[in-house]
């Protein structure tokens, strides 16, 4: 074999799904497990993939190369709902949704008027991102323009991948923290022209919830959707009981709370709605009719006492859904914690979560639910290459339980079930090693 032209190459064992897929079933047989493998890189992305036997002769001489035999590399975990003004305040005690907002969430956000300190939690927020595998994220912001310009520019930093807008809120919150419908759609529109598609920047359109925008507001981001097409929308929906039966108090005209962001043209491909926890049957039906996706957020969903994600559901109803690890409610930026809670939120409900399908959540589901499945989830030719290395054995216990798994789907359930930022070993962002364990 002649050489092929590569910035960079890794070797090791390697885990993917090859394809998208539309039923747990079908999962297992989408599964790429190489034991030896080799991946190359170039100008960010993946340009070849395939065994060390067949690879090895493709490489140069002077192609800088990692090898990771006792380690396993997969694709970059998927975010797919996390609030980074919220950084500092994980773990803050003992409200519900709505009690919580107002105790803790208002107030610490109120801070990020102040670019500074923006930029300060910002750097720390990406870090913690890095450290944690998590590759792409899509971000709630404050209501304030300085938070995104601190989000994006740290992001930019690092070559990453991120989806996130400022939040648009002009009702039922502290004075200091309300916008109006036309500041938040001039605001909204001047971001978006700055930092959509700028790198890897994507934008959202981010009402924090339907209650705390007005009709008014609301109506301006769905003019923002119809004029960018392209942004996303991201939002929260059907988290809390109290929540849903104050949306419906405040919006008796519409038919439930998702019908809100439908009326006001806010369902859709590249719409997320974070929980969803208590969905009407009419509502995961209309979910499915307009493409949109679902942010899972286990963690949080149990924090504030939420309730249980019918994951299950979501392939009977064919609705997209991602991971979400929803900081500062959540209480882990770790996909690997994540997904040990999504596994006991489905014990709880008498359903199985196995690790390939957790597998396909964090990763190339994630992606779909992103609509960023072209470029992103897996190891496919021509992909971003955004990837982590996981030690799967990082504490004591973890190598003894290790010593025991039953081929790669058991060895893989140990790590989700025991496993923390302390197994990320190395993360690549673009196809550079950015967070390195030491």
């Amino acid at each position: 074999m002649s050489s092929l032209q590569a910035q960079r190459a890794v070797r090791g064992r390697f885990l993917d799904i090859q394809h998208t897929v539309s039923q747990a079933s079908d999962i297992a047989p989408a599964i790429r497990y190489i034991e030896d493998g080799l991946i190359l890189l170039n100008a960010g992305k993946i340009s070849w993939f395939g065994t060390w036997e067949k690879g090895k002769d493709l490489l140069s001489a002077d192609t800088p190369f990692e090898h990771y035999p006792d380690k396993l590399i997969v694709p970059g975990f998927i975010d797919t709902h996390i609030h980074f003004p919220q950084t500092e305040m994980v773990g803050a005690y003992g409200e519900q949704l709505l009690e919580w907002l107002n105790s803790y969430t208002f107030p610490t956000e109120l801070q990020f008027k102040d670019k500074a300190y923006a930029d300060k939690i910002a750097q720390f927020f990406v870090q913690q991102l890095l450290k944690n595998g998590t590759t792409t994220a899509l971000v709630f912001c404050s209501v304030h323009t300085e938070s995104v310009d601190a989000l994006f520019e740290a992001a930019e930093q690092q070559q990453m991948r991120l989806i996130a807008g400022k939040v648009m809120m002009d009702r039922h919150a502290p004075d200091e923290l309300c916008d109006t419908a036309e500041s938040s759609y001039h605001d909204s529109k001047a971001l978006i022209e700055k930092w959509h598609g700028k790198g890897r920047n994507l934008y959202a359109i981010t009402p924090r919830f339907a209650p705390t925008s007005t009709p008014e507001q609301l109506q301006k981001a769905g003019q923002l959707k119809a004029e960018y097409p392209d942004v996303y929308v991201h939002t929260h929906l059907s988290e809390n009981k109290n929540e849903i039966a104050w949306v419906k108090a405040l919006f008796p005209e519409q038919k439930g709370y998702l019908d809100v962001y439908h009326h006001y043209g806010l369902t859709g491909e590249r719409s997320v709605f974070a929980h969803c926890v208590h969905l009407e049957d009419a509502e995961w039906d209309c979910m499915h009719a307009t493409h949109s996706a679902i942010a899972f957020c286990p963690t949080s969903n149990l924090f504030l006492g939420s309730g249980l994600f019918p994951l299950k559901k979501t392939w009977e109803k064919q609705v997209k859904v991602g991971l979400g690890t929803d900081i500062g409610a959540g209480t882990s930026f770790n996909q690997l914690q994540t997904l040990n809670e999504a596994y006991k939120v489905q014990q709880l409900q008498g359903d199985k979560l196995s690790a390939f399908e957790s597998l396909y959540h964090a990763t190339l589901g994630g992606a779909k639910a992103l609509d960023l499945d072209d470029k992103l989830g897996n190891f496919n030719l021509g992909k971003e290459a955004d990837f982590i290395v996981l030690d799967l054995k990082a504490t004591a216990l973890q190598a003894l339980r290790q010593e025991r798994a039953k081929g790669i789907e058991d060895a893989l359930f140990a790590l989700m079930t025991m496993g923390d930022d302390r197994n990320i070993h190395t993360t690549y962002i673009y196809g550079d090693p950015v967070y390195v364990k030491y």
